[in-house]
Order: structure tokens, then sequence, then C-alpha cells
């Protein structure tokens, strides 16, 4: 059966703490529905975060990764898929992920925001600041969702599911 892929974005390097916390705990979320974490696979910031928390409850974690090798990948990405692409990996992180949530922000993060725009995903900006959000709505309309809380955030996930089914990975029902 398809499992659901919950992409979650953010900063490596740049990363705050209090950002690094609030994915580690949605990671740990995600997890607990039975759904995948995916990330860019690295072994720092929002990426690492999330893939600790998703571990911490014995989920499933994809990682995404630039270089040509496993080199700075993250320990708690179970299935790490190997690229060479640099920054171009975005657009798999996007397109394999049913919806995605963003804590934090940077270049390579703005760059998914993009593309999931793009390809008509769902974008759930988690805690992000006015600005951001206005940019990203303004560009994005009705595929930007906001929310503040980790708590909020899986509500808002498992509300679009119930609505649209249709994005629900294939055989598995809508939740």
């Amino acid at each position: 059966m398809a499992k659901l892929i919950v992409g979650i974005m953010g900063p490596g390097e740049n990363a705050r703490p209090e950002e690094n916390e609030m994915a580690f705990d949605l990671g740990k979320a995600i997890a607990q529905e039975g759904w995948v974490v995916l990330t860019g696979g690295r072994s720092f910031g929002i990426m690492e975060a999330a893939m600790k928390g998703a571990h911490e409850v014995n989920g499933l974690t994809i990682g995404i990764l630039p270089g040509d090798s496993s080199e700075n990948a993250s320990y708690d990405a179970d299935i790490k898929i190997i690229t060479g692409m640099g920054s171009a990996r975005n657009i798999i992180n996007v397109l394999s992920s049913h919806i995605l949530v963003v804590i934090g922000m940077a270049a390579g993060t703005a760059s998914e925001v993009a593309l999931a725009i793009k390809a008509g995903k769902k974008i759930i900006l988690l805690q992000q600041d006015e600005i951001t959000i206005r940019f990203f709505k303004n560009i994005g309309t009705y595929k930007i969702l906001v929310a503040n809380t980790v708590e909020e955030t899986m509500k808002i996930i498992r509300d679009y599911f119930k609505v649209n089914p249709a994005h629900a990975p294939e055989g598995e029902e809508a939740l």
C-alpha cells in the first residue's frame, strides 16, 4: 500500500535552534501518523531535525541528497537517494511529496516553495514571518496555507486529505 509522503523543507546551516526543534516535533508527529518524512537528506538543519524526530518513533525517512555520494547525509535518512544534481534536486523533493511543510527560509527553501507552487502542490508555511507569507500567497494564492504550531500543521494536513481524497496516495483511502 502506498504511503503518504510529507516533505519538510527548510534551511540547513542557517536554521535557527527553535526552527530545528519545531522540525523535530513535526517529523515525530508525521511518523506517528504512519506517514513518511521526506527532506533534503543532509546531516544538519531542518533536514536532520525532522528525520531525527521521525526516527524517535520508528518512522520512515527519505533523504534526497544533492551530491554524488552519501557524504554529509543524515544518519537518520533511511532511504538515501543520491542525485548528483546539486540544488536541482529540489524538484525531486517537491514532486515526490504529497504535501509540503516549510520551516524557516533560505534561498534553497524559497526555490522549493516556488517549484511546489508551479507543480500545483499544497504548501504549509509553518511559523513564517508576514513578508514571506505575503510574498508566497501573492504568487501561490490558494496553494499556500499558514500554520503557527505543529498541532495546527497536522490538522491542516489531515483536513486537506479529507477534502481532497484524489491527492491521497494511490491505493490509500483519504484520511
